[in-house]
């Protein structure tokens, strides 16, 4: 070999050294940057155990400043990563006018922009938002305004709306046809009305009507309602439920009161391992309604809440 090609090589070989050694601490320098931003985003939530997913709805935080990006901040400092969005917070960032004489012409020809940031805003957090529950599907409010609630819905990434079972069965006979037009669930909330057959008349009307059972309610409703008539009820119902809401209440004879989770008779631990054994797919709702004690707030207790929720499925 001669000389120059010697050289040459020896050139070769130093440049590649050079590129080698440059690129690896390029990665390095990479991987601490990567590292030391990881320390400053927030964990992002999981409140899904053994295929069940522990949601919470907005009302749980009904005592602190709710505007939607706080509603964000607490949920994801509960460690929740599913929600029932209640509508004002929502509607308020679309620009929901002040005066309610305007709200329905409003709702009627809002765009959903603000509601898909919305979505985006939530799912970037790792949130999920499984079911929304605006002030727009009552008796006395428009078509136009309830095709905005479906549309909305949509736009939030959500599969159903919630609302006050109506006493008037041709009220849930209206909103089941909205759910067939625009293929969205509507799961109907009881109180202490629930029985194990107050949902059968909206049931019936549409396959788009299910049931936003509430357990708290139920047991403490009396009209015979118990633990395990409750268990038999979302065993035998389950194909037509969309959500849960899950609270401890006494029974009626015992006071009704809300209680902290454990302290009171609904069967929360039944529930949620039937949820499990079962593999239904419906999220349990954390509904924080017992009085918060003195030095804590909504989060703490909805936090309380989770960790019951994941030693019952333990």
């Amino acid at each position: 070999m001669s000389s120059e090609n010697n050289g040459e090589n020896k050139l070769q070989r130093r440049e590649f050294l050079r590129k080698s050694v440059l690129a690896s601490v390029a990665l390095i320098a990479a991987g601490k940057y990567a590292g030391a931003q990881s320390l400053f985003l927030p964990a992002r939530p999981n409140s899904k155990f053994h295929g069940v997913q522990i949601g919470v709805i907005t009302y749980s935080y009904r005592n602190m400043p709710g505007d939607i990006k706080q509603i964000l901040k607490y949920v994801v400092d509960s460690g929740i990563s599913a929600i029932e969005l209640m509508g004002d917070a929502v509607e308020d960032y679309a620009g929901k006018p002040a005066d309610r004489k305007k709200v329905a012409e409003w709702r009627a020809s809002v765009g959903m922009a603000k509601f898909e940031e919305v979505r985006k805003m939530f799912s970037k957090a790792g949130v999920k938002i499984y079911a929304f529950k605006p002030n727009a599907l009552g008796k006395r409010n428009t078509d136009a305004e309830i095709d905005y609630a479906m549309k909305a819905t949509k736009a939030l990434g959500a599969d159903a709306v919630t609302v006050e079972l109506p006493s008037d069965p041709a009220q849930s006979e209206r909103l089941g046809k909205f759910g067939e037009k625009h293929k969205l669930f509507v799961g109907y909330h009881a109180h202490t009305q629930a029985t194990d057959t107050a949902w059968d008349i909206a049931l019936s009307q549409s396959p788009y009507n299910t049931m936003n059972l509430d357990c708290g309610h139920y047991i403490a409703s009396g009209n015979g309602n118990t633990a395990e008539s409750l268990l038999a009820l979302i065993k035998n119902k389950h194909d037509r439920i969309t959500s849960l809401h899950v609270k401890d209440r006494k029974t009626k004879a015992d006071g009704g009161q809300n209680m902290p989770w454990g302290e009171g008779d609904t069967p929360i631990k039944g529930i949620l391992n039937l949820i499990r054994k079962n593999r239904y797919k419906f999220p349990a709702t954390i509904e924080l309604e017992y009085k918060i004690p003195d030095g804590s707030d909504a989060v703490q207790e909805v936090r309380k809440c989770l960790a019951y929720a994941e030693k019952a499925l333990s």
